[in-house]
């Protein structure tokens, strides 16, 4: 891999003053995905200190790595038969885990998650493989002054802005030349966020990246009648200057709609709370529904269990601790994340009723589509973010949506189905 193993350890050293049969206690290896994120990682630690603490035959031994080398890094220790006992793992690429090998199926009551948001649940095959601690969501995020001056329409969850509603938004915005780009997609993020963030709005015009009733084929979805409207609609989004192409800047995305360079910013909850820091009257609105209702991505890092742990009841012991609503709703204090369920979200300093952030909570509830559920996801993924980012760089949409689909469609060929 291109990509060397190199992780940061967290070993929470046993008291000297617990008793022998503490100290005996069995270790437990746990990699997660977080290095150099200090709010993420004071609630993790603060888990596996208490888990620690909480009975005295295991003890959980974790390793942090930077995220943009996790993936690669859990491969090659697979393909070395060097796992850990316990794996963090991104919900959409968990099926490939759980196909090739790596993972488990989770030994946890399932009447523990019952009341979890949807897309905090891992299932393949029909077996839950991994469990998340919050959910994530994005929203068009805009002022309450920007609206109102310009005599635009605040949609809600029951009337979201419609095609023709936002298209008139976005020329009537740009028309006005107090801003650079009326809209900002963030497209100087790569990788995961295409399928996250675009591949909903492809889903709302009635397309997909894969046909998800065989899983089979992406022939009729990417490249059908739909696929091509959602296609020239996204082309002219940056052939009429209407959103940042693929060379926007870094800094600009971070900080371009605080700094009133963009009117409308689509962009995630994690995000929210430099925008409430930003402008007191900022609103998160829902998706606009493209014909097809409106869609947005579910599915964040959750926990499991990896096939080759000599331990996994006790592997299991400890995601189902990690379950509790105070660290759940420590994760959203922190770092603005969804609370997956109702009882921490109500508990939480930003998703309680009436909270600036509360809206994050219904969208992911009421808004939210898993990425398809298919070993073949992480091909499909990088087939798709490339074809959006040519077909906004000008591409002619239908032959590169074409080219996309045989990719996708032969690379399930190649993997005798990915086992559907």
């Amino acid at each position: 891999m291109k990509k060397t193993l190199q992780a940061i350890s967290y070993t929470l050293i046993a008291s000297p003053f617990l008793s022998g049969a503490a100290l005996a206690a069995t270790d437990l290896s746990l990699w997660y995905h977080g290095a150099g994120n200090p709010a993420e990682a004071k609630v993790i630690n603060q888990i596996v200190a208490d888990f620690n603490e909480s009975q005295t035959d295991w003890r959980v031994v974790m390793q942090s790595f930077p995220q943009e080398s996790y993936n690669d890094s859990v491969v090659a220790s697979a393909l070395a038969g060097n796992l850990p006992d316990i794996l963090d793992v991104d919900g959409p690429v968990m099926p490939n885990w759980a196909w090739a090998g790596y993972m488990q199926p989770l030994s946890i009551d399932e009447k523990r998650i019952e009341g979890f948001l949807p897309g905090t649940k891992g299932y393949w095959d029909g077996k839950l493989y991994s469990i998340g601690l919050w959910d994530a969501a994005v929203a068009m995020v805009t002022r309450r002054s920007t609206l109102e001056k310009h005599d635009i329409r605040i949609p809600t969850l029951e009337q979201p802005w419609t095609k023709e509603e936002f298209d008139q938004i976005l020329v009537k915005l740009k028309a006005t030349g107090e801003y650079d780009f009326p809209l900002d997609l963030g497209m100087a993020w790569k990788g995961e966020w295409y399928p996250y963030a675009f591949s909903p709005l492809l889903q709302s015009f009635g397309g997909d990246i894969i046909d998800r009733t065989t899983y089979a084929s992406s022939e009729g979805v990417l490249n059908g009648d739909e696929a091509i409207a959602f296609g020239e609609w996204w082309q002219n989004l940056f052939a009429e200057g209407l959103a940042p192409g693929t060379s926007q800047d870094a800094a600009d995305r971070d900080t371009g709609l605080a700094d009133g360079k963009y009117a409308i910013s689509w962009n995630g909850n994690w995000a929210a709370l430099n925008a409430l820091k930003a402008h007191d009257d900022t609103l998160f609105l829902p998706a606009p529904d493209f014909g097809n209702g409106p869609k947005i991505g579910a599915a964040s890092w959750q926990f499991g269990v990896s096939s080759s742990s000599k331990y996994p009841e006790a592997a299991s012991q400890f995601i189902e601790f990690a379950l509790q609503d105070k660290y759940l709703t420590a994760f959203s204090n922190g770092m603005g994340l969804i609370p997956p369920t109702k009882e921490a979200a109500a508990a939480s300093e930003h998703y309680a009723d009436g909270g600036a952030m509360a809206v994050f909570y219904e969208l992911s509830e009421k808004q939210a589509v898993v990425r398809p559920v298919t070993p073949g996801y992480v091909v499909a993924a990088k087939v798709f973010e490339k074809a959006l980012a040519d077909i906004a760089d000008g591409a002619d949409v239908a032959d590169t949506l074409d080219s996309a689909a045989d990719e996708i469609s032969d690379d399930v060929q190649k993997n005798a189905g990915y086992g559907h």
